[in-house]
């Protein structure tokens, strides 16, 4: 991968840097939400059922449990592909503020807080599973800004003046 980026950014290690640490940064994002739709699908009865016993979501617990996997599949798709990159993005930050959300008024406000997370997210306690919500928050922001300004060349010298593109540079105008 190395080689990878040193033809795609020769000479621009700012630049190489910024799109290793996105990459990076998407695969984390669509490892946690295949896996988790995964881990919820094949245990899908059990899901349903716990989601069935949260207070807050109960009532809307039949469409939550198709509806959240394939959302899920689709958020990790959407970052797979550069072209839906962004949008990839933006989705992981909402999911993930709405899950972060979830668990915080459980942790404060509900007399039963029943676990629906599949696979090794269920064995993390409610405060560790909010923080580590709260971890993939801060990294879709940070994804968000390395892809919204991936089109910025950087320059480490002051005199340079920085150029920016309104498109991508392999585009062409007509």
């Amino acid at each position: 991968m190395n080689n990878y980026l040193k033809n795609k950014y020769p000479k621009d290690s700012i630049n190489m840097k910024r799109h290793f640490f996105l990459e990076i940064i998407c695969n984390l994002i669509i490892l946690l939400f295949i896996y988790a739709a995964v881990s919820k699908l094949l245990d899908y009865e059990t899901f349903k059922l716990q989601l069935g016993k949260s207070p807050f979501i109960n009532e809307f617990s039949g469409v939550a449990a198709w509806a959240l996997p394939v959302v899920e599949v689709f958020v990790g798709l959407a970052l797979a592909f550069s072209k839906t990159r962004l949008i990839g993005l933006y989705a992981s930050l909402f999911l993930m503020t709405m899950f972060s959300a979830y668990i915080y008024t459980m942790l404060h406000y509900s007399y039963y807080i029943p676990c629906s997370c599949g696979g090794i997210l269920s064995k993390m306690g409610w405060s560790t599973h909010l923080w580590f919500n709260i971890g993939f928050v801060l990294l879709s922001i940070f994804g968000i800004f390395l892809e919204a300004n991936k089109y910025t060349s950087v320059s480490l010298d002051k005199n340079v003046k920085l150029k920016e593109y309104s498109s991508p540079p392999y585009a062409t105008s007509m």
